[in-house]
């Protein structure tokens, strides 16, 4: 009877041990699975540092991924506008400069069709980044010809920094436009004003 009952007794205790470990392998594969997890966001968010993120300390635009980043990408409707402009020989202010449709691409480049006849160069080339909360500045170029078509003026470059609307269907900012001669130095025309620009979407 004392023999059954310490039999009993010892696989009641192998029980309860075995039970306990299970749950103990349990938490331990829990806890790994939630290591793996913080460790993977931590590779995903820098470069093999860890990065504990908070909206408070961390600007929206430091951090991949964030919509923020791509709210420029797509296709936009866009006008040029002089304003600010002196000298002689200067538009005056609300004077339309160029218009047509542009494209920013989510790797930092962007295509710009412009209104210029094809013949003198309507097609322009660039590069964008991000520079603040829905506020991008791009750099782009264009090659002018004379009104033939068959001379060569120089590089023209346009560069703008805009600003993206929280509904996110419309962008406003600045453009400097500066005409070379074939040199590319010799400044022929410099003229600035504002940008504007409405979404394009599939609706």
């Amino acid at each position: 009877m004392t023999r059954g009952l310490s039999m009993r007794t010892i696989f009641g205790t192998v029980t309860v041990t075995i039970a306990i470990s299970v749950v103990g392998m349990l938490f331990a594969a829990e806890a790994n699975a939630a290591c793996s997890n913080l460790q993977q966001q931590q590779r995903q968010s820098g470069q093999g540092q860890y990065e504990f993120i908070s909206t408070a300390f961390v600007p929206v635009w430091d951090r991949e991924g964030d919509d923020e980043d791509v709210s420029v990408v797509g296709l936009w409707k866009f006008a040029f506008v002089a304003k600010g402009n002196t000298g002689p020989m200067a538009p005056s202010d609300g004077t339309p400069i160029d218009a047509g449709y542009v494209t920013w691409h989510s790797d930092g480049t962007e295509l710009m069709n412009s209104g210029r006849p094809p013949i003198s160069g309507d097609f322009c080339m660039g590069v964008w980044k991000q520079i603040g909360p829905s506020t991008f500045k791009l750099n782009h170029f264009a090659m002018g010809w004379d009104p033939t078509g068959t001379v060569l003026v120089g590089p023209v470059n346009i560069r703008e920094t805009v600003t993206v609307s929280p509904g996110r269907h419309s962008y406003a900012g600045t453009f400097t436009l500066i005409q070379y001669a074939s040199d590319e130095k010799t400044i022929l025309a410099d003229v600035k004003g504002t940008v504007t620009a409405t979404r394009i979407t599939v609706d």
